[in-house]
C-alpha cells in the first residue's frame, strides 16, 4: 500500500468518525484486503478525519478508545 504523504512515518492511523484504527504496515497476501485498506485510508485522508498516536503503538490507540479494524486482524 502506498502511504499518503500526510501519514508518512505513522504506522497506526485512526478514523475520528468511527474510532477505528488501521495498521499501515499490514502485509497481506489477499489483494482484496489490501485494496480495502488503501481505500479506507484514502477516505480518511480526503475527509481529513485521521488521528495519529504517540507513541505510534496499538495500545496507545486503544487507550484513546480506538479499536483495530477487522481488515487488520
Amino acid at each position: 500500500m502506498d502511504i499518503p504523504r500526510e501519514l508518512a512515518g505513522c504506522r497506526f492511523v485512526g478514523d475520528k468518525r468511527s474510532q477505528i484504527v488501521y495498521d499501515m504496515e499490514l502485509e497481506s497476501d489477499d489483494r482484496a484486503v489490501s485494496e480495502q485498506l488503501a481505500a479506507a485510508v484514502a477516505d480518511i485522508v480526503t475527509a481529513q478525519s485521521y488521528a495519529t498516536f504517540g507513541p505510534d503503538e496499538l495500545p496507545e490507540a486503544r487507550n484513546r478508545g480506538y479499536r483495530l479494524s477487522r481488515l487488520c486482524r
